[in-house]
C-alpha cells in the first residue's frame, strides 16, 4: 500500500505528464493484439476475489472484536489474518482504478470508491496519480508522483551533509516500513494541494468525510480502544508489506531507469518491473502483483489473468526475476549509478568514489 500522490500534488504534475498518462492504459504495438485474450474480467472470478478480500477482511474485523472479550492477546493473534485480507482488498482497488477488475467503467469506480473507504484512499485522485506513476516508471527526469524518493549518485553526492543525511533516514526499513504505512495510509491521502482541480480535491475532502463518519460511529459504538485494537495492526502491517512489495517492484539491482529522451514505455515495462517469483500460497496473499511486468505492460488485466499471461508468453520469461529472498536484500539498494547502470547501496557508491 502506496499513496500515490505522496511525494508530488495533483495540481503541480505537468500537463507532458498528464498527458503520457493519459496515453498509457492500453499497450501498444504487437503487444495490444497479444494481450488482449488476457484482458477480459471473468464476473464469477471477480466475485471469488471480492469474497477472498473485502468480504474476508470485514470478518475478520468482526472476528477480532469478539475475540476481544476473550483476550486481547487472541484478538492480536488475528490480525496477521486480516492484514492479509486488507492487503488483497488494496489489489481489487488497485485493480478498479485501472477499469480491469469488472467490465463495467462505473462499476469499478463505485466498487473502487468503497474499497477506497477501507483502505483509506480518495479513488478519483489515486487513479490519477497511479497512472502518471505508470506514464513516468523508470524515468529519471519524471521522478515524484507515486513512487519511493530515488537519487542517483551524483545527485546524492552533491547534497549538504543534512540534505544526505535526510535522505538515508527516508530510506531506512525502520521509516520505510515502519513509519512508512502512517504517512501512506493515514497522512499523505488527507493531503490535497491548493491548486489541485475541483474533481482531485473533492475525492480527497470526500473521502476524508466519509471515514471521518465512518470512524466516528465505530468509536461510539465499540470505543476507542477496541477500536484502535481491532483496526490498527491489521493495518500497519499491511501498509508495511504492500510498500516492501511496491519497492520490490521498481527497486532492484539490474532496474531500469532512463533519462526521458532515452526512456521507452515497453523497455520500463520489461526491465524495469520486477517478476517477484513466489509460491502458489503467496502469489495468492499478494493478489498476483508479483507479475509487476505483465501489468505494466499492459493495465487492463485482471489480477487473477496475470499468472496465465506470463506463463503463456515466452518473452517474459526473460524479465528481470526475484526470489523472495532477492526482494528482502533490495531493501540494502538505496542509489541509482547513472554510470554502471544499476542500483548500489551507500557503501558501493562511496567505493566507486575512491
Amino acid at each position: 500500500m502506496i499513496d500515490q500522490a505522496a511525494s508530488v500534488p495533483e495540481g503541480l504534475v505537468s500537463a507532458e505528464t498528464s498527458q503520457r498518462a493519459r496515453d498509457v492504459p492500453q499497450p501498444h504495438g504487437i503487444w495490444r493484439e497479444t494481450l488482449s485474450a488476457y484482458a477480459r474480467p471473468r464476473p464469477l472470478r471477480s466475485a471469488v476475489d471480492l469474497i477472498t478480500s473485502v468480504v474476508a477482511y470485514l470478518a475478520m474485523s468482526v472476528a477480532m472484536y469478539f475475540a476481544l472479550e476473550v483476550s486481547p492477546a487472541l484478538a492480536m493473534a488475528l490480525a496477521p489474518v486480516s492484514a492479509v485480507f486488507l492487503l488483497r482488498t488494496y489489489i481489487i482497488f488497485h485493480d478498479c482504478s485501472h477499469g480491469s477488475f469488472l467490465a463495467s467503467r462505473r462499476a469499478n469506480a463505485w466498487l473502487g470508491t468503497l474499497c477506497g473507504l477501507l483502505v483509506l484512499s480518495p479513488f478519483v485522485r489515486w487513479r490519477h496519480d497511479h497512472a502518471v506513476h505508470h506514464a513516468t516508471s523508470g524515468d529519471l527526469d519524471k521522478r515524484g508522483i507515486g513512487d519511493l524518493p530515488t537519487l542517483t549518485v551524483a545527485e546524492y553526492r552533491q547534497r549538504s551533509r543534512r540534505g544526505r543525511l535526510g535522505y538515508r533516514i527516508i530510506r531506512s526499513p525502520i521509516v520505510m516500513f515502519g513509519l512508512g504505512p502512517v504517512f501512506a495510509m493515514v497522512i499523505g491521502p488527507r493531503i490535497v494541494a491548493r491548486n489541485a482541480p475541483p474533481r482531485m480535491r473533492n475525492s480527497v475532502l470526500r473521502t476524508d468525510l466519509a471515514l471521518a463518519a465512518i470512524a466516528a460511529a465505530l468509536v461510539w459504538t465499540i470505543g476507542i480502544g477496541d477500536f484502535m485494537v481491532v483496526w490498527a495492526p491489521a493495518a500497519l502491517l499491511a501498509g508495511a508489506v504492500g510498500i516492501w512489495l511496491f519497492y520490490v517492484q521498481h527497486q532492484f539491482e539490474d532496474a531500469y531507469w532512463q533519462r526521458s529522451e532515452n526512456w521507452s514505455y515497453a523497455d520500463a515495462a520489461m526491465r524495469g518491473s520486477s517478476f517477484l517469483k513466489l509460491s502458489t500460497p503467496l502469489r495468492f496473499l499478494t493478489g498476483n502483483i508479483g507479475y509487476h511486468h505483465v501489468h505494466h505492460l499492459n493495465v487492463r488485466i485482471p489480477n487473477y489473468n496475470l499468472p496465465r499471461a506470463h506463463a503463456e508468453n515466452p518473452v517474459f520469461q526473460s524479465v528481470p526475476t526475484l526470489s523472495l529472498w532477492d526482494g528482502l536484500r533490495a531493501v540494502r539498494l538505496k542509489l541509482w549509478d547513472e554510470q554502471r547502470g544499476r542500483l548500489v547501496t551507500f557503501a558501493e557508491a562511496r567505493a566507486g568514489r575512491a
